[in-house]
């Protein structure tokens, strides 16, 4: 399932708003041109709707997937929150679902809602055509998710006997298939995400109580070739998610324990070889392993991620390489977020990039971006953001850098020019001035 189209008649205090998330037809790499857009980014100041767009993309994505037909034509359950919200169009296994208020154009069919309560009800979607989309909120860092990850995995055991049971039928309402990650997540849904490596923790700690019952502590040449003989019929589940966490990690000197046992996911400081409990991590730090976890184990195939404010407590060299490292995790999703970086910005082409900004009658309207992808975070903030990174001191210092420049050019008195040209030379050196057109229109 990706979106391809939204129009928003009235939501909250949005109203009249197109979006077409496709690739335009111009779009420099020709296999995409028309198709829905891999990733989409909502930028915008605060109060023009970021997260209201997020919170209808999921309430439209969640409800679709639980509409039912009656008698094979009338609609069933289509929830309030979507009727009369405008129109929509998603792309569902190369099939077209339009929703245009209380009809729906899905598979050369059309189906209208006529309240028709009696007879035989059945999906109109089909589960195995589409996956679940997934909702992080911005709220998502709280001392209840992290409160699992502090737990010795021996403690987890006690607390949930039945830990192999565990399934997504047995905690997930059956009508209701997102995965919404905010503040207050079910410890199940956490159970469920490390269910394979709190299994693998509690057959190692066996394998090693077996071999120390066999009395091999004082043959350790015998206890070596028995560990690792069982450790290769047993390979570590923590190792693949490692492999995908650590080149993040990195930038902070930390990477996933492997050998430590002592928690479900262990972080290593790399300097001091320290194992550092996750409360005692960053808030960033908390933030990747509560977002990294579900995007590694979830199944994300054709289906709808939607993140706030991805660059939560992230310094800015972990902004500027965060999606790349959601995408590698989730290739084949749709990713829609909503952020204030520039960072984060800068990894989107400009055609993903929707800018929502006030118009001169206070409404919001939307427009595309405009710096290409990659592009220095400074011209990002001026062109896609509408902010003019230089404050009032600094465009005090480039007037005076620019006045300087003049009289360089009309001073005759050799030393005079020289000392204009220095006193210029310092401020440029000094600010990283550039006299270029875009810096004039700056100060305009």
């Amino acid at each position: 399932m990706k979106i391809s189209k939204l129009h928003i008649d009235q939501f909250r205090h949005l109203e009249n708003l197109d979006f077409d998330f496709t690739y335009p037809e111009d779009f420099h790499i020709e296999e995409k041109r028309g198709k829905p857009l891999d990733k989409i980014c909502f930028i915008g100041q605060s109060a023009t709707g970021k997260t209201g767009l997020l919170e209808l993309i999921y309430e439209y994505s969640k409800n679709i997937l639980d509409i039912e037909v009656v008698n094979g034509n009338s609609l069933f359950r289509i929830k309030s929150i979507i009727r009369d919200k405008g129109e929509v169009v998603f792309l569902i296994k190369n099939e077209i679902f339009h929703l245009r208020n209380n009809e729906i154009y899905f598979k050369g069919r059309s189906y209208k809602d006529d309240n028709n309560t009696g007879g035989s009800v059945t999906s109109l979607i089909p589960r195995k055509e589409t996956n679940t989309p997934s909702y992080f909120k911005a709220s998502l860092i709280s001392d209840k998710n992290i409160e699992i990850f502090e737990k010795n995995p021996i403690e987890i055991f006690e607390k949930y006997a039945d830990l192999p049971s565990i399934k997504f039928e047995n905690f997930v309402e059956s009508n209701d298939y997102t995965k919404l990650f905010d503040d207050n997540v079910r410890p199940e849904m956490w159970l469920l995400l490390l269910q394979e490596i709190l299994e693998y923790r509690k057959k190692l700690n066996q394998k090693l109580s077996e071999l120390v019952n066999k009395g091999l502590l004082s043959n350790t040449e015998k206890l070596t070739i028995e560990y690792k003989k069982w450790q290769k019929e047993n390979p570590n589940k923590l190792e693949s998610f490692a492999n995908k966490f650590n080149p993040l990690l990195e930038k902070l000197n930390l990477e996933v324990d492997l050998v430590n046992t002592e928690y479900s996911i262990p972080i290593l400081n790399k300097k001091t070889e320290e194992t550092i409990p996750i409360q005692n991590t960053s808030t960033g730090t908390k933030g990747l392993l509560l977002t990294f976890l579900p995007l590694f184990k979830l199944d994300t195939k054709n289906s709808i991620i939607l993140i706030d404010e991805p660059e939560r407590s992230l310094y800015p060299d972990m902004q500027m390489e965060l999606i790349d490292h959601y995408k590698n995790l989730a290739p084949e999703a749709q990713f829609i977020v909503a952020t204030h970086s520039p960072f984060i910005a800068a990894s989107f082409e400009p055609e993903e990039r929707f800018i929502l900004y006030f118009d001169n009658e206070g409404k919001v309207a939307v427009r595309r971006g405009i710096s290409p992808i990659g592009d220095d975070p400074n011209d990002m903030l001026f062109n896609d953001f509408g902010v003019n990174y230089y404050n009032d001191d600094v465009q005090e210092k480039f007037k005076e850098y620019l006045s300087l420049l003049d009289k360089v050019k009309s001073e005759n008195n050799k030393e005079l020019k020289k000392k204009y040209l220095l006193e210029a030379s310092k401020l440029g050196n000094q600010y990283n001035f550039i006299l270029d057109e875009k810096n004039k229109e700056r100060l305009q």
